[in-house]
């Protein structure tokens, strides 16, 4: 259960834990707090971050206001708080439009996600010109497993017309060499794109300190 606003140190609220040591240090559900500034009588501000990161991690640069104001302490107001700090930062470090040289590129993009508990499998979509279109969750799993299906993966690359994606993971805890469920899925992504037309480039497995890539260790 998230915690509650109230239950912190009034010094490590994300505020002021963010005046006091930079945005860097905080967690992407303290980050939504400070841009929501306060919830409801009826929702605590550190519960309704966590839920709206569940929806952006899934939307990516897709997300709308419908998808935010879904949520009861999410009205107009804040919900185009959030779009308008999305775009701005987009704008910026342009995720979208990102030209990807090398299938590691993509690791400055999806990093923030080394710190979560759970594996998150992840899709960046990429077009001809190896530009990021977008990168979604597509699946979030238990501490050191992703249970994935292809037709996942490649929902939404057919939808934004990717002619090539690279997959990647968060490990939690333990080795980066991946496991015989990470190689076999590997496999049948990989088969599924070869259908569909639609190239794998790289399944790449992180955390904060390093990573393991199919293509750069010849398995892909």
């Amino acid at each position: 259960m998230a915690k509650r606003i109230g239950d912190i140190p009034e010094y490590d609220r994300p505020r002021e834990k963010l005046l006091r040591n930079g945005a860097a240090v905080l967690s992407d559900q303290e980050l939504l707090a400070v841009l929501l500034g306060k919830g409801t009588s009826g929702v605590d501000v550190m519960t309704l971050a966590a839920k709206l990161a569940k929806v952006i991690d899934a939307k990516g640069l897709a997300v709308r206001a419908d998808d935010l104001r879904a949520f009861d302490g999410v009205g107009d107001a804040k919900a185009t708080l959030i779009l308008a700090a999305l775009e701005f930062a987009r704008r910026r470090i342009k995720p979208e439009g990102a030209k990807i040289q090398t299938p590691a590129d993509l690791l400055p993009h999806v990093r923030h996600y080394a710190d979560r508990k759970q594996e998150h499998f992840l899709c960046a979509t990429i077009n001809g010109a190896n530009e990021i279109l977008n990168i979604r969750v597509v699946t979030i799993g238990l501490i050191d497993q992703t249970p994935v299906h292809p037709r996942e993966v490649f929902a939404e690359a057919v939808s934004d017309r990717a002619s090539a994606i690279i997959v990647a993971h968060n490990h939690p805890a333990g080795s980066l060499q991946p496991s015989t469920a990470d190689i076999e899925i590997t496999q049948k992504i990989k088969n599924a794109g070869l259908t569909l037309g639609i190239e794998l480039l790289d399944h790449i497995i992180f955390n904060r300190q390093s990573y393991y890539s199919f293509l750069e260790d010849g398995k892909l």
